[in-house]
């Protein structure tokens, strides 16, 4: 793999995509879930792009109707946060994992508004790029030899921890088993946060921003690429039965620094 000519691709979809639509043309999934032309867009770039790099590598992305996971695989969600994109909240991603035999290798989470690139190589560590203005000076050093703000998670307890909630809103028929779940966190943690992109409030555990994540229904190109990101800087990721995540179908998560994942548990 070519981590480079991956990252350049990911930064490209935005920047192309974004100045190249006028409108988002929003469609509705259900009435709680949005899809745009940016998804769409962003997702037939990457597609594109990487079908000519690696014409063998299979694709697991939100926007595919089929979602088989194959022996190597890229796992793509072109937006992050979709309901942020169309209200402007500007906490959106994309995110791009690629995994072989069932196992993350690479992940990369761009959020192009702040210009945050988080980026992860199995067995390398996880870092942060500032790609605000480009990512020349990332390339020129070369991505496996990046070294610089090496990401590492938080050792806060519980009682000083951010925790980050997903409230499935299309799953509504769910919120009072989910607010109660949340209650009962809120109780034992200093506060609770949305951010509301799965990839970012991952990637925010790694960067020690935040110190916990879980939710009840969650789809693996939400957490491929985060994941191996969280790991790599010292964080755990497992379902609520601390079974290792599958990327073949949904399931429930909790993400932690190692301080609290077990209260953090034993609270869902």
């Amino acid at each position: 793999m070519d981590y480079n000519q991956i990252v350049t691709l990911v930064w490209r979809a935005w920047q192309t995509v974004s100045s190249d639509i006028t409108s988002l043309d929003v469609k509705h999934k259900n009435p709680y879930d949005f899809v745009t032309a940016v998804d769409i867009g962003i997702s037939n770039f990457l597609k594109e792009g990487l079908r000519k790099l690696y014409p063998d590598v299979g694709f697991v992305t939100e926007e595919e109707e089929e979602h088989t996971l194959s022996d190597r695989a890229f796992i793509l969600d072109p937006i992050d946060g979709t309901t942020n994109l169309v209200y402007d909240y500007r906490a959106s991603s994309i995110s791009l994992a690629y995994a072989e035999g069932g196992e993350v290798t690479f992940g990369v989470v761009y959020n192009p508004f702040l210009g945050d690139m988080f980026l992860g190589i199995r067995g390398k560590g996880s870092f942060l790029y500032d790609a605000s203005n480009g990512i020349d000076a990332l390339l020129s050093c070369g991505v496996e030899n990046y070294c610089r703000n090496r990401l590492a998670v938080s050792q806060r307890p519980m009682k000083l921890s951010l925790i980050e909630f997903g409230a499935s809103s299309s799953h509504k028929d769910m919120a009072e088993e989910t607010f109660a779940r949340g209650m009962r966190v809120f109780g034992a943690c200093l506060d609770l946060r949305r951010i509301c992109s799965t990839a970012l409030a991952i990637c925010y555990i790694a960067a020690g921003r935040l110190d916990g994540y879980f939710e009840k229904i969650i789809k693996p190109w939400d957490f491929a690429a985060a994941c191996l990101i969280l790991k790599e800087a010292g964080g755990h990721s497992s379902d609520w039965e601390g079974n290792p995540l599958p990327l073949d179908r949904p399931g429930t998560i909790i993400c932690a620094n190692a301080v609290i994942l077990d209260e953090l548990k034993k609270l869902m």
